[in-house]
């Protein structure tokens, strides 16, 4: 029972709801800016555009966005090659909580959501 409780977690927040000061460790892992959103919105929240999808992955998947399973496997593998991801999972250690924030209208199949299961796997391992 004391495992689920020093689980970490991670939250996702569309970016267009939310506004600092935030409870805790945020980061933004869009690979483009926002639009309409101004920098002192997201005061405190660490731009990671390195996390996001490649800009090749990101169009393929805008082109077909049903092929989701596709999108996974391929994102995981990017992230799976670089490691600009270690600065969550750093502050995820610390604090036990992080917040990740996009700007996807799609609440359930975005990238975020891969990145947060592909962080609490490189969590438990």
């Amino acid at each position: 029972m004391s495992a689920a409780i020093d689980a970490p977690r991670i939250h996702l927040q569309r970016v267009y709801d939310v506004h600092s000061p935030f409870a805790h460790p945020t980061f933004l892992v869009d690979r483009l800016w926002p639009r309409g959103v101004r920098k002192v919105r997201l005061e405190g929240a660490q731009w990671l555009k390195a996390v996001a999808p490649s800009t090749a992955l990101r169009q393929a998947f805008h082109a077909a966005p049903d092929a989701w399973d596709t999108f996974v496997t391929q994102y995981c593998t990017e992230l799976a090659q670089q490691r600009h991801w270690q600065v969550i999972t750093s502050a995820l250690t610390c604090s036990g909580e992080v917040t990740l924030l996009y700007a996807s209208k799609e609440l359930q199949c975005n990238h975020a959501q891969v990145l947060r299961d592909f962080l609490l796997a490189q969590c438990s391992a």
